[in-house]
């Protein structure tokens, strides 16, 4: 099992590598690991400029030897190359998988539209970093590897599935990279964001005619919530019910996915 590191949008973490590449070592030996140089390349906010990142993506997607793409980390910068990429990825592309979330699902929902591959909301290599970082990793290689199912997101019903940012989600509704997500259950994360602008996001999942025949939404982490002057009112809860009520589709309740160390493996569509 050959598996390429790649950044598509910010830049890398150098202190991040030896310890990723150490843990699949011990852990999944079968697994060669090879990480694209352009990793520590920067160009201003990003890990290269966008043609660069667009070269080392495709390189890689393209490549026969590799059977699966893992993502280092997010940040922003991957729906820059989306039109770059996307029509030269050749037939190679499509027999692999593509693992990341957070701003990768930028790329993992233009991924998924085009039925190229088999993308995968899940823990990045990165995120080794996090205490407990071994763990999360581990349902990442162990799904890539293995197709050990333990890593899945436990609420996973045989139903069909996609994981979004809900950030990135927002930005996604009204562009032709969104995939047609009908009968599948959405679950959706946030991170960094104040409530007012969560509850902002969520309205405009709850109007999008884009979405209108999904089979539901799922809940996941809502971490470093940003204050909010003055303090917010409504809870989680009610927002999500209410944005949700308005879409026409029920609130399934929570989700095992978000910027944490307890992410779960969400495959897109059936796992």
């Amino acid at each position: 099992m050959r598996i390429g590191v790649v950044a598509p949008a910010s830049i890398g973490n150098k202190d991040a590598e030896a310890p990723f590449i150490a843990f699949a070592a011990l852990a999944y030996p079968e697994v060669d690991l090879v990480v694209h140089p352009q990793c520590w390349e920067t160009a201003g906010h990003f890990a290269g400029d966008d043609a660069r990142r667009a070269s080392a993506f495709l390189e890689f997607s393209n490549d026969p030897g590799f059977d699966a793409i893992w993502f280092l980390r997010g940040g922003y910068g991957s729906n820059r190359i989306l039109p770059l990429v996307m029509p030269q990825l050749g037939p190679a592309a499509r027999h692999k998988s593509y693992l990341g979330y957070s701003d990768m699902g930028f790329l993992l929902g233009a991924l998924y539209a085009r039925r190229i591959g088999r993308p995968c909301h899940g823990p990045m290599a990165s995120d080794i970093r996090r205490k407990g970082g071994d763990q999360t990793v581990a349902r990442s290689l162990g799904w890539l590897a293995r197709g050990d199912r333990q890593g899945l997101e436990p609420g996973l019903d045989g139903r069909p599935a996609a994981a979004f940012n809900l950030s990135i989600l927002g930005a996604l509704i009204g562009t032709p990279w969104l995939p047609d997500l009908t009968d599948h259950v959405l679950m959706i994360e946030e991170v960094s964001e104040p409530m007012y602008n969560i509850d902002r996001l969520l309205f405009h999942m709850g109007h999008a005619t884009q979405l209108k025949g999904i089979a539901g939404v799922r809940l996941g982490a809502v971490t470093a919530v940003q204050p909010n002057e003055p303090e917010w009112g409504d809870t989680l809860e009610y927002m999500i019910r209410r944005w949700c009520g308005d879409l026409g589709v029920p609130y399934l309740g929570r989700a095992e996915i978000g910027h944490t160390q307890t992410n779960c493996v969400v495959p897109f569509g059936i796992a």
